[in-house]
C-alpha cells in the first residue's frame, strides 16, 4: 500500500492553522517569526525564548535565549554563550540562521518528574473511516543539560501516568490529565482537515507547565515512530504500529 499521509515541515504555517481556533490558541505559546522587532518583543514579554527552525526537526538547531542580570544568554546543545546587548544577540541569530528562516516562541516552565523536566509527544492518527483517534501518549525527559527533549537527542521515553505520579499528581488528576491530551490531539487533528486534505497521522509535543496547564509546542506531521519500540511493554507502540498499517505508514 502506498504511504498515505499529508506532511507540513513549516511549523510557522501549521502555528497559524492553530492560532484560528479558539479552543486551540489559548494551548499555543507565543510564536512569531524571527526579525529584529520580534526578538525584542519576545525579550521584553518573557524571561526565556526559544529560536527554532521553521523547517526543522528532530530538535535539532534549537536555541535556549535567557535574560541575564546583564544581556543574554544562548544554549545550543549543552554549549552556553554570553551575548552583552540584544544587537549581538540579533547578529549572532541572524549569522546563525543564515538563509533560513526561524521561529521564536515563549519559553514554559516545564513540569519536573523527580526534578527532572519533561514533555508529552500525543500520537493521533485517522481510521479508514476518516475519525481521529488519539492512539498514544508518552513522555519525553531531555538529556541532562540538553536545551531539546527529544529522542534524537538522547532524550528518553517514559510512561505518562508514572511521569505525572512523579510530578505529585493524584491517581484521578492523572486520568483526567491523559482524557485532556487525548481530546487535545483530536481536535488538532480535525482543525488540520480544514485546511489541506490527507492528513492521517500526526504527533503533538505539548508542554505541562508547573501551574498543570498544556502548552502546544509544535505538530510534527510525520512523527517518529521506532523510539516508541523502547517502552517497555511495547503496547503503545503495537498500537501505532496497526494504525499505521491502514494508511500505508508500515506494512
Amino acid at each position: 500500500m502506498k504511504y498515505a499521509s499529508m506532511s507540513i515541515k513549516n511549523k510557522w504555517q501549521k502555528t497559524k492553522w492553530l492560532l484560528k481556533h479558539r479552543r486551540l490558541r489559548r494551548h499555543i505559546p507565543r510564536t512569531v517569526p524571527f526579525n529584529r522587532k520580534n526578538l525584542q518583543m519576545m525579550l521584553s514579554a518573557y524571561p526565556t525564548v526559544y529560536f527554532k527552525p521553521t523547517g526543522g526537526t528532530g530538535g535539532f538547531g534549537i536555541i535556549r535565549i535567557k535574560r541575564m542580570a546583564r544581556g543574554y544568554q544562548t544554549k545550543l546543545n549543552t554549549v552556553k554563550s554570553p551575548s552583552p546587548t540584544q544587537v549581538h544577540l540579533y547578529k549572532k541569530l541572524s549569522r546563525f540562521s543564515g538563509r533560513e528562516s526561524y521561529l521564536l516562541q515563549q519559553g514554559i516552565q516545564l513540569a519536573k518528574t523527580k526534578g527532572k523536566p519533561f514533555d508529552i509527544r500525543v500520537i493521533v492518527q485517522k481510521t479508514n473511516e476518516g475519525k481521529w483517534i488519539s492512539t498514544a501518549i508518552c513522555t519525553k525527559i531531555g538529556k541532562p543539560d540538553m536545551v531539546a527533549t527529544n529522542y534524537h537527542q538522547g532524550g528518553r521515553l517514559g510512561y505518562l501516568s508514572n511521569m505525572l505520579a512523579g510530578a505529585g499528581y493524584e491517581h484521578d488528576l492523572i486520568l483526567r490529565k491523559e482524557a485532556a491530551l487525548k481530546r487535545l490531539g483530536v481536535a488538532v487533528g480535525k482543525s488540520f482537515d480544514l485546511y489541506r486534505r490527507g492528513f492521517r497521522e500526526l504527533g503533538l509535543d505539548v508542554a505541562l507547565d508547573t501551574e498543570g496547564k498544556l502548552w502546544i509546542l509544535e505538530v510534527n506531521t510525520r512523527p517518529a515512530i521506532y523510539p516508541w519500540k523502547h517502552l517497555k511493554g511495547k503496547m503503545l507502540y503495537r498500537r501505532i504500529m496497526s494504525a499505521a498499517r491502514q494508511y500505508g505508514r508500515v506494512t
